[in-house]
């Protein structure tokens, strides 16, 4: 698995259960077509997507979300920067979470200062600035590897609701 991949399937989960195409995804990720093929065939061949390349397997992405994702793709903050808030300095968790630490992507035209979390794929601030169903759940994410115990169980309480009720917004 690469970043990328993780990136994409949260992308596809983000539009819920709309018909996509693999061009929709490298436009709006900023992403190669031939990156976003191959990609769909690592996660196709890991079981975190159909064989037929157009369902989301809900149950197993989580739970490698929820068992996997830190240890694989793990992250320290950084220095202070100015950026776009991540993790449970964003929404939906900094509603849930009250934290004095503030974690932001490094983004030049951010209007917050905290401390630098790298994004998953450089594509990410940018989707993210255009999508916030996909902002709020790759923010989430970023929860899953630098939150202490209870902000990950937050975060992934709240990536379940996201991802396996499609059609009922997350309260």
């Amino acid at each position: 698995m690469r970043p990328q991949d993780i990136v994409i399937l949260l992308q596809i989960a983000s539009w819920k259960d709309q018909p996509w195409l693999g061009k929709d995804l490298a436009i709006s990720l900023s992403i190669s077509p031939s990156e976003v093929s191959e990609s769909l065939n690592r996660s196709a061949f890991a079981g975190l997507i159909a064989d037929n390349k157009r369902k989301l397997m809900k149950q197993s992405f989580l739970e490698f979300l929820e068992h996997g994702f830190k240890y694989v793709f793990p992250q320290q903050p950084g220095p202070i920067v100015r950026g776009i808030p991540t993790a449970h300095s964003a929404p939906p968790l900094n509603k849930l979470i009250h934290s004095n630490e503030l974690f932001v992507w490094p983004d030049a035209f951010g209007e917050f200062r905290g401390q630098a979390i790298e994004p998953l794929h450089p594509g990410v601030v940018k989707a993210a600035k255009t999508d916030q169903e996909f902002y709020e759940l790759i923010s989430m994410l970023d929860s899953l590897r630098i939150g202490k115990a209870r902000e990950q169980a937050i975060a992934m309480q709240e990536l379940k609701k996201r991802i396996l009720l499609p059609y009922e917004k997350a309260n």
